[in-house]
């Protein structure tokens, strides 16, 4: 059996962002984080949820036409596979291999508004959340975090990792290509 995927796309519709997507139940939950993804454990993320997505659209990069919803150049800046884990004590949690059970997990995590996962991708490694806001900001906010563990990285920013984890390009170079 396969594991559970993920894909950040770099996305310059209205406004630049990345959508961060996880494989849950056959759909792909998304979060669209305005300043990207970091791996610097100080720094919180808003990641605010946008519609679910097709597994499928995890592979497209290339330029939405205009006229479209979310038109421009589509770029995944980063993909690979996650593992759900869960909190078995304050700061410490267990990774959860299982396909079927870590699906059940990231589920259950949804509805309560807490995911916890290991990413294993060309360019983010290891231990995040994403945390439903309470109290503060509107209804679909999210915060980003990274746990500490080995991959953390003092002042990581999305925007000096300007690339595609697929073909290499700029997202400048996907904009100039025809949809």
């Amino acid at each position: 059996m396969h594991p559970l995927v993920f894909v950040i796309h770099k996305h310059h519709a209205t406004s630049l962002h990345y959508d961060f997507r996880l494989e849950i139940g056959g759909v792909m939950p998304s979060w669209s984080i305005p300043k990207g993804p970091t791996l610097d454990n100080t720094v919180k993320r808003l990641a605010m949820t946008t519609s679910d997505h097709e597994l499928e659209y995890r592979h497209f990069e290339g330029v939405i036409p205009e006229g479209s919803y979310g038109a421009g150049p589509v770029m995944i800046w980063d993909e690979g596979y996650y593992v759900p884990e869960i909190e078995i004590a304050k700061g410490v949690r267990k990774e959860i291999p299982d396909r079927k059970e870590g699906e059940e997990v990231m589920e259950e995590g949804l509805k309560k508004g807490e995911l916890k996962f290991i990413l294993h991708g060309k360019k983010l490694h290891g231990s995040f959340a994403l945390v439903k806001t309470k109290g503060w900001g509107p209804k679909n906010s999210w915060l980003l975090i990274k746990h500490n563990d080995r991959f953390v990285q003092s002042g990581y920013d999305a925007k000096e990792h300007d690339f595609s984890a697929v073909s290499k390009k700029s997202i400048d170079e996907i904009a100039g290509e025809k949809a």
